[in-house]
């Protein structure tokens, strides 16, 4: 009996010093690495439901959006977010809608039938370089009377007139609205950036070359303006038909093209535009270029601010004024 519970106790410590043995290998194993989903996480990003042609703005119903394994760099979640907006480059179906393939800058803050102009600007005369993009504006102009009337100058008289009202500050300096806040670091801003209609463009660009323009910062909350009902329109440079097909008045950019003259600009060409003389036509001598173009010529005569001192051209039913 003896003998057989030794041998018991020796099998149990024979068995306890290998369940150590299996202890400690156990512990110097390094833990097992956690099981991984298989599920792979997917990202909402907007793609071309249709090609996309560069410079026509992205309607709504050709967008889409697809959950993709990647978030590519300036990809979009929204459709919203990207309809109304321009491509630069033609974007293909299927591909994802990247912010740098988008149009952007001043061209995308500017409105329908307004144009950016850059107007030279001081400290004297921009509100002490206080403007600020978003800001907007009364643009006042100075003439001074041209000492040489005798010899057919074209202002009478030293004026002041407002000439455009609540005009946009798109850029001043180098801040824009998506830009430097402050500005010019130097302080020496040059120009200011304006949203100006483009009918309007003609007359900004001639005050400014002709005379001064003075900003005056104004309440955005204010909306007082111009009533240009007020004025009789200016007379052109050039002379346009009285309508056009169907008889639709002329478009902006076209009254923008016939121009305005500094007299009629100061307010000495009075309320309609001078007209010439008429004189005997004189034919054109030879077959005209194109067969159906009757072409004949009046020359302007008189002087003075109201006379014309150019050569009327009539071509079909057209006519115009240019210089001699």
């Amino acid at each position: 009996m003896l003998k057989f519970t030794r041998i018991a106790a020796g099998l149990l410590i024979a068995v306890a010093l290998l369940l150590g043995l299996i202890a400690a290998t156990l512990l110097r194993r390094p833990a097992p690495a956690p099981v991984t989903s298989v599920r792979q996480t997917l990202f909402p990003v907007v793609v071309a439901a249709r090609p996309l042609p560069a410079g026509k703005a992205i309607a709504a119903d050709a967008l889409r959006v697809e959950p993709l394994p990647i978030h590519p760099n300036g990809a979009f979640a929204e459709p919203s977010l990207v309809a109304g907006r321009v491509p630069a480059a033609d974007i293909g179906a299927e591909t994802p809608v990247l912010e740098d393939q988008l149009s952007s800058g001043l061209a995308e803050r500017i409105e329908p039938g307004e144009r950016a102009v850059a107007v030279r600007v001081e400290e004297s005369n921009a509100v002490g370089n206080r403007l600020r993009p978003g800001n907007f504006v009364d643009v006042f102009f100075t003439l001074k009377r041209d000492g040489n009337m005798g010899g057919g100058g074209e202002i009478g008289h030293t004026q002041a007139r407002l000439l455009m009202s609540k005009l946009r500050v798109l850029a001043f300096g180098n801040a824009t609205a998506t830009g430097d806040p402050s500005g010019d670091p130097n302080g020496m801003v040059r120009t200011a950036v304006l949203a100006v209609p483009v009918a309007d463009v003609d007359r900004l660009t001639l005050a400014e070359s002709s005379g001064r323009l003075v900003f005056a910062l104004r309440n955005p909350k204010d909306t007082e303006v111009i009533d240009a009902g007020a004025f009789a329109p200016l007379p052109a440079v050039l002379n346009t038909s009285t309508h056009t097909g169907g008889g639709a008045p002329h478009g902006d950019s076209t009254r923008a093209a016939a121009g305005v003259s500094l007299d009629a600009l100061s307010g000495g060409a009075g309320n309609a535009a001078p007209r010439a003389p008429v004189m005997p036509v004189v034919p054109r001598l030879g077959p005209p270029a194109n067969p159906l173009a009757i072409v004949a010529t009046r020359a302007g005569t008189g002087t003075g601010p109201g006379a014309t001192g150019g050569i009327e051209v009539i071509r079909g039913g057209r006519a115009e004024t240019v210089a001699r």
